[in-house]
């Protein structure tokens, strides 16, 4: 009876992504990256979670392309925050497309707070409607779409998304991506840190989302990984 119980939760979660991601999937594919230049790579940091948490933790089974909404109780709760679309391409510095690449994104809720052991979920103090983590594959293009929240600056950080990625003919790779033109770059010890000339390949440039999107914004960006 559990296990029927967990299947038909993630059939539940499954279905309600399937239609937020849906507007995400309208924005098409990203050109690739005029300057094919690798994104800088950058440790986990702290709030990484670790895999033994994500698949026995209080949230276990819940972290799929769509970070915006979660399922409490039989509910679907949705997100605080500005809601972003994001239509990315994974390719290598020589143009080549990456097929089948794990990519995993992790990032903070519109309160400030990530999802981790570490982290306590506190009623009021965290919002119960966002992921916070999530996996997906890229397609024979490149492609991969997700569902999440604009990134908020937390203490000490500027607003990013961490961004880790793994194939075999790249193995890990590991970095974050900034909102291009945010004030609160100039500031970031990390940004600080990246050469001017790699710092595009890191930068999400947002749109504003169409009216029936139910989003608030978008990107299109490709993830330029080593050759």
């Amino acid at each position: 009876m559990k296990r029927m119980n967990l299947l038909r939760r993630r059939s539940f979660i499954s279905a309600a992504a399937t239609g937020a991601l849906a507007a995400v999937a309208t924005l098409g594919t990203p050109a690739l990256a005029s300057s094919r230049r690798a994104i800088v790579a950058m440790t986990d940091g702290p709030f990484y979670p670790p895999r033994s948490w994500r698949d026995q933790g209080p949230l276990a089974g819940d972290w799929d392309a769509d970070l915006s909404r979660v399922q409490r109780g039989g509910r679907v709760l949705i997100a605080r925050g500005e809601h972003l679309g994001l239509q990315l391409r994974v390719a290598d510095t020589d143009g080549r497309l990456i097929d089948d690449a794990e990519t995993e994104f992790w990032q903070c809720d519109a309160l400030s707070q990530y999802r981790h052991p570490d982290v306590a979920l506190t009623a009021g103090r965290y919002d119960e409607g966002f992921q916070g983590f999530g996996v997906v594959r890229s397609g024979k293009d490149g492609g991969l779409s997700l569902r999440t929240i604009k990134p908020v600056r937390y203490p000490g950080r500027t607003p990013h998304i961490h961004v880790k990625l793994r194939h075999p003919a790249f193995g890990e790779l590991t970095s974050q991506l900034f909102l291009a033109g945010d004030p609160g770059n100039a500031g970031d010890f990390l940004w600080r840190r990246v050469p001017q000339a790699d710092r595009a390949a890191l930068e999400l440039v947002l749109q504003a989302a169409p009216a029936d999107s139910g989003l608030r914004w978008t990107a299109q960006h490709t993830l330029v990984v080593p050759a």
